[in-house]
């Protein structure tokens, strides 16, 4: 069964991009189209999170301005991979 790839993104007020991924193990073998469905109900306006407060690692610029710059992430996709896992997905579930 395959592991589970999640994608996401910082951008600072600017429009800079650093692109980050975490993979999960996978261990029920959820299906994409539900866990995707899943992460965006627990995602600020379907798209933004708090990576720390999922734990994520943050992917903030060299740049990063606390007065100017955002705190969250977005969300790109999930997708299958056959990476090793570096966790399972319970932080998503609880938050």
């Amino acid at each position: 069964m395959p592991n589970i790839k999640f994608n996401y993104l910082y951008r600072d007020s600017a429009n800079y991009k650093k692109y980050g991924s975490v993979v999960f193990a996978n261990p029920t073998d959820i299906d994409l189209i539900e866990l995707e469905a899943l992460i965006r109900s627990k995602l600020i306006d379907d798209t933004w999170f708090y990576a720390s407060e999922w734990g994520m690692p943050e992917l903030f610029l060299d740049t990063f301005d606390w007065r100017i710059d955002p705190t969250w992430h977005e969300f790109e996709r999930v997708e299958y991979t056959s990476d090793n896992s570096r966790s399972l997905l319970k932080k998503i579930f609880d938050s």
